[in-house]
C-alpha cells in the first residue's frame, strides 16, 4: 500500500488518541483503533510478524522487509503513541481530576456511538451473532465489577500482567490500565515507570510483546474465519463498558499514587443521586458532542477510497 507524509501523519494522529485513551483507567485504545478506521489493518500487521520477516531481510534486502511488516504503518503508530504517553497524559490526568463529569460525559458519548460504529459493520445479523453480542456485553460488565486484586511483587506475575493488559488495550471496550487495577499491578508498575526499575519495566515490556504477537495472530484468525461473529463479540464488550465510563460515580474504595487517586470500587448513580454538582446541562452537551465526533469522522472516512486492509501490504 502506497501512503503520503499526509496519510502517516493521520495515523500518527490516530497513535495520539490510542496512547491518551490507554493512560486513562476505563477507555480502551481498541476502541480508538476501531472508530478511526484502522483497527484490522493493526491486527493483520502484528499478526503478520513471524520469522518469515527475517528471511525476507536476509534474503530480499531491507526494503522488503520493511514493506512486509508494514513498517510506515507501525512506525506512525507508535510515534503518536509514545508522543501521547509523555505529554497528553499529564492533560488527560488533570482533566479527570478536575472535571470528572464532563471528561467521562465525552467519551461516554464517544463510545456509544462506536457501539453503533462497531455494529454496522455486521453484514448479517443471526441468532448466533445475537447471543454472541450478548455474552460479550455480560462479561465485559463482569470485568468492570470485579474487585482488584491483591498485589504481587513476582518478576513472573509481572509478566503474565504485562501479557493480558496489552491484549485488552486492542479490544475495543476493555482497558489495557483497568485490568493493571483489577490485577493489582497498577501500583507496582507505575511507580517502577518513576523510579526507572528497568528489570520490573523490561519484564512488563517482555510479557505485553509476547501478549501483543499471540493475540493478534487469534483475533486475525477470527476475523478471517469468522468476522461478523467477531465483531458482534467486540459490538458487546463496548457496550458491556459503559457502566465503567458511566459519568456520575459513587466511589466506594480508592488508593493514591503519586497523588493520583486511583479507584478501586464505585458504583454507578443517576445524575440527581449523585453527591455533588452533576453538570447535567453540559455533561448532556458533552455527551452529544462525543457522540457526533464519531459520526463526523465516519463521514470523512467514506469520502476516502476503501482500501483492504486484511491486506496492507497490497
Amino acid at each position: 500500500m502506497q501512503r503520503s507524509f499526509k496519510d502517516y501523519f493521520t495515523i500518527a494522529l490516530k497513535g495520539v488518541a490510542m496512547g491518551a485513551a490507554d493512560t486513562v483507567p476505563g477507555v480502551s485504545g481498541g476502541t480508538i483503533a476501531f472508530i478511526s478506521g484502522i483497527y484490522e489493518e493493526l491486527i493483520t500487521t502484528i499478526g503478520n510478524i513471524d520469522t518469515s520477516l527475517v528471511k525476507t531481510w536476509k534474503n530480499k534486502g531491507f526494503k522488503a522487509f520493511w514493506s512486509q511488516l508494514n513498517g510506515g504503518f507501525i512506525l506512525a503508530l507508535m510515534l503518536g503513541i509514545i508522543f501521547s504517553v509523555f505529554t497528553f497524559m499529564r492533560l488527560a490526568n488533570y482533566l479527570l481530576k478536575e472535571h470528572p463529569v464532563l471528561i467521562w460525559s465525552f467519551f461516554f458519548g464517544l463510545v456509544v456511538a462506536s457501539i453503533w460504529f462497531v455494529a454496522k459493520q455486521i453484514d448479517k445479523w443471526k441468532t448466533v451473532t445475537f447471543i454472541t453480542a450478548i455474552l460479550g456485553a455480560v462479561i465485559a460488565y463482569l470485568i468492570t465489577s470485579l474487585p482488584p486484586a491483591t498485589s504481587s511483587d513476582s518478576y513472573f506475575y509481572l509478566l503474565i500482567c504485562g501479557a493480558i493488559a496489552v491484549c485488552a488495550m486492542i479490544l475495543p471496550g476493555i482497558s489495557g490500565a483497568f485490568i493493571l487495577v483489577l490485577m493489582g499491578a497498577y501500583r507496582n508498575i507505575t511507580q517502577a515507570v518513576h523510579d526507572f526499575d528497568l528489570k520490573k519495566i523490561a519484564l512488563v515490556g517482555l510479557g505485553a510483546i509476547i501478549g501483543l504477537l499471540t493475540f493478534s495472530k487469534i483475533l486475525k484468525w477470527l476475523f478471517s474465519n469468522y468476522r461478523n461473529t467477531t465483531l458482534a463479540a467486540l459490538t458487546g464488550f463496548i457496550a458491556g463498558s459503559l457502566n465503567k465510563i458511566w459519568p456520575w460515580k459513587e466511589i466506594l474504595k480508592s488508593t493514591k499514587i503519586e497523588d493520583k487517586v486511583i479507584v478501586l470500587k464505585d458504583k454507578s448513580v443517576l445524575p440527581w443521586n449523585f453527591e455533588g454538582d452533576s453538570h447535567l446541562l453540559f455533561a448532556a452537551l458533552l455527551m452529544l458532542a462525543g457522540f457526533f465526533l464519531i459520526i463526523i469522522l465516519e463521514k470523512f472516512a467514506e469520502q476516502k477510497p476503501e482500501e483492504d486492509a486484511a491486506n496492507p501490504n497490497t
